[in-house]
C-alpha cells in the first residue's frame, strides 16, 4: 500500500508529451503493435475442394488456424467405395508466427508503460540521464526484434499458403474427381505481416527522438550562457 501511495502522490498528468514527436510515435506504435499480433493471434482459415464420386460431390474442408501447427489438422477425402481417407496437413511453421506474436505482447507491454511514464512521470522521466538512456537501448532493441519476426513471420506466411492451398488438397485425392472450391482468405495475415514492417519503421524512427533526450545528443562542453564565442 505505501509503494501505491508513494506512485499516485508523484502522479502529475500532463498531455504535453504525447502532442511531442516522442510521446505521439509511441501512441502509434501502441495501436499498430495491437493490430500486428491481434491480427496473426485470432486467424482461423479453411481450404476447400469438391470431391465428386460417380455423381456424387462432397465437400471437403481442411480448417487450419494460429499456431499453424498444420499436422495436427485433419481432413477426409471420400474414396468412392463408401470409405474415406483421413489426411493431415504438412508442416509445423508454429516458430515464427508465435515469435511475431510474442514481440508484439512485450512491445505492447513495453509502450503501455513508457507512456504512463510519459504523461504521469515525466519529472521522473527527465530528472536524470538514465530514463532516457534505457529507453533509448530499449526501443532500438524492440526495432531489431520487429524486424526479425516480421522478416521470420513473411516467410512463415508464404510456407503456411503453400501447406494449405487447396491444390495439396486435390494432389492427395486417388479416386474422386476433386476441384478447387474456395481458397482460405489470407488478408488478414497479409496484413499482419504489413502491420510488423510498419511497427519496424516506427520503433526505428522513434530512436533518433529518443536519442535527442540522452547525454549522447548534447555537446560534452556547451557554451555558457550568455557567453560571447571567443575569437
Amino acid at each position: 500500500m505505501d509503494i501505491v501511495q508513494k506512485l499516485m502522490s508523484g502522479f502529475t498528468l500532463d498531455l504535453g508529451p504525447v502532442k511531442e514527436p516522442l510521446g505521439f510515435i509511441r501512441v502509434l506504435e501502441w495501436i499498430f503493435t495491437i493490430f500486428a499480433f491481434a491480427t496473426t493471434g485470432g486467424y482461423t482459415g479453411v481450404s476447400e475442394i469438391t470431391a465428386n464420386c460417380n455423381g456424387t460431390v462432397t465437400n471437403v474442408s481442411a480448417q487450419f488456424y494460429y499456431p499453424f501447427r498444420l499436422q495436427s489438422h485433419k481432413y477426409s477425402i471420400p474414396n468412392c467405395n463408401g470409405t474415406n481417407s483421413t489426411l493431415v496437413l504438412t508442416g509445423d511453421f508454429s516458430s515464427s508466427p508465435e515469435f511475431f506474436v510474442c514481440v508484439g505482447v512485450f512491445g505492447f507491454l513495453y509502450c503501455t508503460a513508457t507512456l504512463i511514464l510519459y504523461i504521469g512521470y515525466q519529472h521522473v522521466y527527465r530528472e536524470t540521464s538514465r530514463g532516457p538512456v534505457i529507453d533509448f537501448f530499449i526501443t532500438a532493441i524492440f526495432a531489431f526484434l520487429w524486424l526479425a519476426a516480421s522478416s521470420a513471420w513473411a516467410k512463415g506466411l508464404s510456407d503456411v499458403k503453400n501447406a494449405t492451398n487447396p491444390s495439396t488438397l486435390i494432389n492427395e485425392c486417388k479416386k474422386a474427381v476433386c476441384k478447387i472450391k474456395e481458397y482460405p482468405a489470407m488478408g488478414r495475415l497479409n496484413a499482419s505481416v504489413i502491420f510488423g514492417f510498419l511497427n519496424l519503421i516506427l520503433w526505428a524512427g522513434n530512436c533518433w527522438f529518443i536519442y535527442k533526450e540522452t547525454p549522447f545528443h548534447r555537446p560534452a562542453n556547451p557554451p555558457p550562457a550568455g557567453g560571447a564565442p571567443g575569437p
